[in-house]
């Protein structure tokens, strides 16, 4: 499929009621309003088009950059693109399936390091997620100390950081949580000092999870 056979395919598939959802989720006017399972089923078509993706990004429009975030090879993203897509994130759910996407990126720890750093909502929430990835990863070759020092980041930073990279950074400190035995009990006492994490999630349904709560939960099904 090319660019326009894929956006005509994506209009077709949209929804008013799909559009209401996705604003309410911070997505601007430029979408179709396509369901994920008729986005899963496209990208099951289509497979990997890296270059295709490409192209569906730069439209700016919603359904046709998560499109792309499922058809693009992270692989094949350099470094400068993968910082140009993040430059250009406009909401979370945009955000948060461009991280799936880079979170397979040879290049992680290096966009993990900058993007955390980052003073600006999505790209630093990226960053976050990334780590989150990282930590949730079957990557053995990370050293725990890795992960403390961004937890005594989130410890400190959490509550001064903008709306949802409080969100994204409570993510990456359950994710964290749940990695192994010593970084359990450290992100618990980060957990601890950190209380409450207040986000607020607009005119959804969305809550922020409690991360003891949550890390708990990850350790009792890991122990069955």
């Amino acid at each position: 499929m090319d660019l326009q056979e894929t956006l005509h395919q994506l209009e077709s598939l949209g929804t008013e009621q799909n559009r209401k959802t996705y604003r309410r989720h911070g997505a601007r006017e430029n979408l179709y309003g396509v369901s994920w399972a008729d986005l899963g089923k496209l990208q099951k078509k289509i497979k990997k088009d890296h270059a295709l993706a490409v192209e569906l990004w730069v439209t700016g429009n919603h359904d046709a950059r998560i499109l792309a975030t499922m058809i693009a090879d992270p692989k094949a993203m350099t470094s400068e693109e993968l910082d140009a897509w993040a430059g250009s994130l406009t909401n979370y759910t945009e955000t948060d399936a461009f991280s799936k996407l880079a979170a397979g990126s040879p290049l992680i720890r290096e966009k993990i390091d900058r993007w955390t750093e980052a003073d600006h909502e999505w790209i630093e929430s990226a960053g976050w997620n990334l780590l989150a990835h990282l930590a949730m990863g079957k990557n053995g070759d990370v050293p725990n100390d890795y992960f403390e020092r961004h937890l005594e980041a989130i410890e400190r930073d959490i509550h001064n950081r903008k709306n949802r990279v409080r969100y994204a950074m409570n993510s990456a400190l359950i994710a964290i949580g749940g990695r192994n035995e010593k970084l359990t009990e450290k992100a618990l006492a980060a957990a601890a000092k950190i209380g409450k994490v207040e986000v607020d999630h607009g005119e959804t349904g969305c809550k922020t999870p409690q991360a003891a709560e949550y890390i708990q939960k990850m350790v009792a099904r890991k122990q069955k």
